[in-house]
Formats: C-alpha cells, sequence, structure tokens
C-alpha cells in the first residue's frame, strides 16, 4: 500500500517459469523525462506472466502534455509509454488501474495469448495520444469487462494482430474501439480475426472505426471482422471505415490505398449518434470494400433534426433487419 516514485522500470528475460507481479500500491512515474529512454515499465521476453492487485499506475502525464509540442498533436515528442508488453506469452493482466500515461497506457507487441481483463484505464478526454490498450504484431489478444476513458482511441489494434477477442468493454471518452492506422509503414502484416462483442461506447467520438492511410506504404490485408451487440451512447461516427484517413494532411492521393478491407459484419448495434453520419464508409475507388455486412443496425443521430444518414462510397455489401437510412449499399 502507498505512493511510490519511480524512474524507468525494465524487466529482462528470457523467463519461462511462472512470474507474478503484485501490484496493491501506487507507482507513480517521474515528472523528469530524462529519467526515461523509452518506457516507464517495460517487460520484455517473460512467458507465464500475471500481473495483478488493485494497484494503480499513474504516469503523471498532466506534468509533461501541456510542455510537450503535441498542440500540432501529430509533432508530438516520443513519451513514455506506462507499461509494455513485448514478447511475452501466455500473460495476464487483471484488476490494476492505470492513469494518465504520459504516452499510450498499454502497448502490447509481438505477444501471444495475452489476457487484459477487469482493468480500468483513465485520463482526460482531451490529453493527447493517451491510447487505453495499443496492440501490434499479437495474436490471442483477449481483453475483458474493462473500462477505457481515454483523450485517443481507448483500444487501437495495429498491424498483424490476428485472433483479437474484446468483449464487455465500456469506452469514454475517447476515439473509439479502432483498428488502424494501417499502411502507415512498409512491411506491415494483415489484420485478421478480429472479434468486437457486448461493448458500450459513450460520447466517444468515433465507434467502431477502421482506418487506412490514404497513401499507404504497405499493401495488406483487413478481414474477417465481427463486431456485435454494440451499444452507442452519442458516439461520433458509429460505424466508420475511412481508407483515406491522413491526419497530417500531407498524403499523397495519386497511387491510391494498397489496403483491402473485406469480410467485416456489423450485428446488433444500436442507440444514439452524436453526428448525422451514423454509418460512413469511405472505401478507395481503386480498393473497394468488399463483404461488408450490416444487420440489425439501429443507431439514429439524437441531434434536434434528427437526419440520421449512411455515407458509402465504393464498398459493396448487404444491410438487413436495421433503419432504412443506413442502409446505402
Amino acid at each position: 500500500m502507498g505512493d511510490y516514485l519511480t524512474g524507468a522500470l525494465n524487466f529482462t528475460g528470457p523467463c519461462t517459469g511462472d512470474v507474478t507481479f503484485q501490484l496493491d500500491g501506487n507507482l507513480l512515474a517521474s515528472t523528469d523525462l530524462s529519467q526515461f529512454k523509452s518506457n516507464w515499465i517495460e517487460i520484455l521476453r517473460v512467458d507465464n506472466l500475471v500481473i495483478t492487485g488493485k494497484g494503480k499506475l499513474d504516469g503523471q502525464g498532466p506534468s509533461v502534455w501541456s510542455k510537450n509540442s503535441c498542440a500540432k498533436k501529430y509533432d508530438c515528442k516520443i513519451l513514455p509509454n506506462s507499461l509494455v508488453l513485448d514478447f511475452c506469452n501466455n500473460a495476464e493482466v487483471s484488476g490494476i488501474t492505470l492513469l494518465n500515461s504520459k504516452f499510450f497506457h498499454m502497448n502490447v507487441f509481438q505477444c501471444k495469448d495475452v489476457v487484459i481483463k477487469d482493468v480500468t484505464v483513465s485520463a482526460p478526454g482531451d490529453s493527447p495520444n493517451t491510447d487505453g490498450i495499443h496492440m501490434g504484431d499479437s495474436s490471442g489478444v483477449s481483453i475483458i469487462n474493462t473500462v477505457i476513458g481515454v483523450g485517443d482511441d481507448c483500444i487501437s489494434i495495429g498491424p498483424g494482430s490476428t485472433k483479437v477477442n474484446i468483449t464487455g468493454v465500456t469506452c469514454g471518452p475517447g476515439h473509439g474501439i479502432s483498428i488502424g492506422s494501417l499502411g502507415r509503414y512498409k512491411d506491415e502484416k494483415d489484420v485478421t480475426d478480429i472479434n468486437v462483442k457486448d461493448c458500450t461506447l459513450k460520447k466517444s467520438s468515433n465507434g467502431l472505426r477502421i482506418k487506412a492511410y490514404e497513401d499507404a506504404k504497405s499493401m495488406l490485408t483487413c478481414s474477417n471482422i465481427h463486431y456485435e451487440n454494440v451499444k452507442m451512447e452519442d458516439s461520433g461516427y458509429p460505424i466508420i471505415i475511412d481508407m483515406k484517413y491522413c491526419p497530417n494532411k500531407i498524403c499523397s492521393t495519386s497511387s491510391g490505398s494498397k489496403v483491402t478491407v473485406k469480410d467485416v459484419t456489423f450485428k446488433d448495434i444500436t442507440g444514439t449518434s452524436s453526428t448525422p453520419e451514423a454509418v460512413s464508409l469511405l472505401c478507395s475507388d481503386k480498393t473497394p470494400c468488399s463483404g461488408i455486412t450490416m444487420n440489425n443496425v439501429k443507431v439514429e443521430y439524437s441531434g434536434s433534426n434528427n437526419k440520421t444518414m449512411a455515407v458509402c462510397k465504393n464498398a459493396k455489401g448487404s444491410a438487413t433487419d436495421g433503419l432504412k437510412e443506413l442502409a446505402c449499399f
């Protein structure tokens, strides 16, 4: 119990026996950035890992957010992620709270079979680049019964992610549950077999989002994505596929996207949208989205004019049993 101030903590294997971290107190990250080469708490090549307890990891982000160049959001200095798992297999993180990370709260990279459950992640909605849980080049990641409210994506699923299950997650504030961005770098790997079920998004700026760079550097496929029983509570753009993603506004449009999005199902998506465009399928003319299925999608604009609409470009699929305004194929 109690509060403990620390600098960077690195735990490096290889370790193949059972390793348990019991967190009952509150760890506070130093506000002196010179103490961090990259991350705050990094666990590398440790298998059969358990991180549990009722304690907190407080990144003390407010100490650096205003000093960083993030007023230009995409010109930020690299700040330390709070908790990073690299090359870990058979890991579980449960019960703990992550607060006010300087950058991402949790980053899972090149891991297999990771369970994150009953975790709380919290930062102000206007905090820069404070993604809740990010993953990349990992398989078998499950996020269960977790509450996330941050200033960026609640969950971001990066390239090379496969066999991901997200169940019982509450997101908000934040930018929603996102796949991508895809295609930012060369040699990115496919994203496949992603399941999001029984989740609630509250006043998030996006809902269920797939985003790929308009001038993608990699040729990759995002496929076999399934969203089911997700409730929107005044989320912006509840369903959005954006293959013209270009946050810095300097993308080249000459080549068209190299990312293929196909076989995506939205089933039992209900609630309200804070924007008229409850469905936005903005796909590439050179690589149209295909196999998009919407079943019982009933999300209505909560504004006064109640003009719920769908905006669909270069998307092929079908819509059944939902609001007729959202059937735009």
